[in-house]
């Protein structure tokens, strides 16, 4: 340990790796994750008497709480709707419902700030309540320094305990409980919903691919669709295939000239396999390939922008804008940093980034109706530096109600910074470059470091308060995600009417809790419940980091 004590860079990186080593345990659907594992590991070695200085977890909190709303701001203003905010109401009940019970809890048994906060944080499971909360504790008028240290070390043990039992608890109701309740196997409701939206078969696990892939290409012999032009080939298909090239004695066609074909052409097809095979029943036989008939398809990833394609399902665009979407086949739809099912009846929300495949005019075409094409631009470090300065100065307002101070202090003035600065970049995304790898690994890594840090320092302080608390903690943690969840629950069933599977991710959204939608997803085989998780993600992801400020506004020096 004495190596550790002397080498600040080499204790973080250590808590780091053996941390996330540690969060890789599954027990059944249980998983610790990176983060828990590395508040564990960072607290033992706290207790050892290893610290690193605190401007690191400063730095590292602005660089996360930033990135996080940079990435899911184009989704939270996209969610102002009537659909957003019907699910929203499950994330404003989370927030208020947790508040109200941390707040009870901590007058019930007469607890500091700190040790409220970190209950709040941990039940939530939203680790960036930690530095929102532990920043407004820095900020509390008629405190010394050495309170701060042990309010702020309250903070992280309390929250390490009941984030623990709160993890446990969520994925356990939202994958196994819930399901039960409501009577439904999550595999068939979800395929039931699944084949409702249009969807095409089963879904993959990482790193796998299809033996049959939805998308082909094939070449056939023109022996019985002799006088056929192209555009009717297309139209008939329902735009579910296009020709892209065609080969008439040794010598190229152009396709864009809709030539009519003759026997003997050779005709490149591609789309959807069962229409492609359709196609071919009307053209003759398949053949291998042909030299000089091979067209390139272009792969693109497309971010949406416009206002016209946001909002409406992909059936709408398809069908409404055949002179842009024929020819072009989408493969993917990502949604912040998750993936959701692109079949017909998903909706395309601004901030979405669609992958889509087909010939270059055609996807640079669509490209330009629907959005702007992702580039793999070097982030814009004057954009992000301003947007984060703009968040520390909004930190720093200080609004007063009667002898209760609030302020969003850095987290939340950064958090709120985020927010619109990615937004700004989905309306206008020639500027304030920020790729979605840089920004997700600047969150994830960034948290890491401010909980490994943060882990560090409560380390000394962590036994005495789990010796004064050795129940309530655990209790507390289970009891407010129980209420919240079961709540969700019953709203979301008896009153907002939404589909079950959908429901329990949305649940799991609610929470913030990426461990219970990966349990969810498992049971499911299917990525359905994310339809509703992402929603209720990004909604709570703004909501329950500025409980912390809000919960230590509250209580204030009880206890302390």
């Amino acid at each position: 340990m004495s190596l550790l004590r002397e080498n600040a860079v080499l204790a973080l990186f250590f808590c780091l790796g053996l941390g996330y080593l540690v969060g890789k345990l599954r027990v059944g659907p249980i998983q610790l994750g990176g983060i828990c594992g590395v508040l564990i590991v960072s607290m033992l070695v706290g207790a050892q008497d290893v610290s690193v200085n605190a401007d690191v977890k400063n730095v590292a909190f602005a660089l996360f709480i930033f990135s996080l709303g940079y990435i899911a701001g184009p989704q939270f203003f996209a969610n102002m709707n009537a659909k957003g905010l019907r699910f929203g109401v499950l994330s404003v009940m989370e927030a208020v419902v947790v508040v109200l019970m941390a707040l009870g809890i901590a007058e019930a048994f007469d607890l500091d700030v700190g040790t409220a906060a970190g209950i709040l944080a941990g039940a939530a499971t939203e680790s960036a309540a930690v530095g929102t909360a532990q920043d407004a504790i820095a900020k509390l008028p008629g405190i010394t320094a050495d309170q701060t240290t042990q309010l702020q070390a309250h903070v992280a043990t309390a929250y390490s305990v009941c984030y623990l039992f709160g993890l446990i608890s969520i994925v356990l109701l939202t994958s196994q409980l819930f399901p039960l309740l409501m009577r439904i196997k999550l595999p068939e409701a979800s395929r039931q919903v699944w084949e409702k939206m249009r969807g095409e078969g089963g879904e993959l696990e990482p790193g796998e691919a299809p033996s049959l892939p939805a998308l082909v290409g094939r070449t056939y012999l023109v022996s019985q669709g002799e006088g056929t032009r192209i555009s009717q080939i297309q139209e008939r298909s329902g735009q579910l295939v296009t020709v892209e090239a065609v080969q008439r004695g040794g010598k190229k066609l152009g396709v864009d000239d809709d030539p009519v074909l003759r026997r003997g052409d050779q005709v490149l097809v591609v789309g959807r396999r069962a229409a492609v095979l359709d196609a071919g029943h009307e053209l003759g036989p398949e053949t291998s390939g042909v030299p000089g008939l091979d067209s390139p398809m272009a792969v693109r990833q497309v971010v949406v922008t416009s206002k016209d394609v946001a909002g409406r399902t992909l059936n709408s665009v398809r069908d409404q804008d055949r002179d842009v979407t024929g020819g072009v086949f989408l493969t993917d739809i990502q949604r912040v940093d998750h993936h959701l099912p692109a079949v017909g009846e998903t909706e395309v929300h601004r901030g979405d980034t669609l992958t889509v495949v087909g010939a270059r005019s055609r996807v640079e075409k669509f490209a330009s109706r629907v959005g702007a094409t992702v580039r793999s631009d070097t982030a814009d470090y004057i954009y992000i530096s301003l947007g984060i300065c703009l968040g520390v100065l909004l930190g720093k307002i200080v609004v007063h109600f009667g002898e209760i101070s609030l302020t969003l202090g850095t987290g939340g003035g950064c958090l709120i910074s985020g927010l619109l600065f990615g937004w700004f970049r989905s309306l206008r995304p020639t500027f304030g470059a920020y790729p979605p790898a840089a920004a997700q690994t600047m969150k994830d890594l960034g948290l890491a470091m401010f909980i490994a840090v943060t882990g560090m320092a409560a380390g000394p302080d962590a036994g005495p308060l789990l010796k004064q608390y050795p129940v309530l903690l655990p209790v507390s943690g289970i009891l407010m995600v129980v209420v919240p969840a079961f709540l969700g629950l019953f709203i979301g069933r008896r009153l907002l009417k939404i589909e079950p599977p959908i429901l329990v991710g949305a649940i799991a959204g609610q929470q913030c809790s990426t461990p219970a939608i990966t349990a969810v997803g498992n049971v499911a085989q299917s990525s359905v419940p994310m339809l509703g998780y992402t929603i209720t993600y990004t909604i709570s992801n703004f909501l329950l980091p500025l409980t912390g400020p809000l919960l230590v506004g509250l209580v204030g020096l009880n206890g302390g």
